[in-house]
């Protein structure tokens, strides 16, 4: 996501970004996908599986863990963790969130809470110190 990495290069001491999983059901790979995510955050590689996730061609379990042995993961932990309850606990919680939300797709973007329409820096960087700027006063 170059304009999210654009946002944070802006502002590395006062954003954070929070990724919630939202798998659609239309594409039987998401939901492994997301799970397999979240298990490689377990091993401390969510956002490097993730990028590799999304510069793939075309999800499948073997791209999936071709994905893990790249990354040097454990994969029998990863394996394991991949099915576990916790993990998927953990997407479902997402999903939860996603439809409390109000969010019907993806990418959808959230300021402190304020769902963005314009997906520009510009746009983005007026709503942070918008936000910054409530915080301060």
């Amino acid at each position: 996501m170059p304009l999210l990495e654009q946002v944070l290069e802006h502002n590395p001491d006062t954003v954070k970004i929070v990724l919630k999983n939202m798998p659609l059901g239309f594409h039987k790979e998401a939901t492994p996908a997301a799970l397999a995510a979240l298990a490689a955050g377990n091993q401390g590689k969510y956002w490097e599986f993730h990028d590799a996730l999304f510069d793939a061609p075309k999800l499948s379990t073997e791209v999936i863990n071709d994905i893990a042995v790249q990354l040097g993961l454990n994969i029998e932990q990863f394996t394991k963790d991949m099915n576990s309850p916790q993990i998927r606990q953990k997407l479902i919680q997402d999903l939860n969130d996603a439809k409390e939300a109000g969010v019907t797709g993806t990418p959808t973007i959230f300021i402190n809470g304020t769902r963005l329409k314009d997906r520009n820096l510009p746009a983005i960087q007026a709503i942070i110190d918008k936000e910054l700027g409530k915080k301060a006063n």
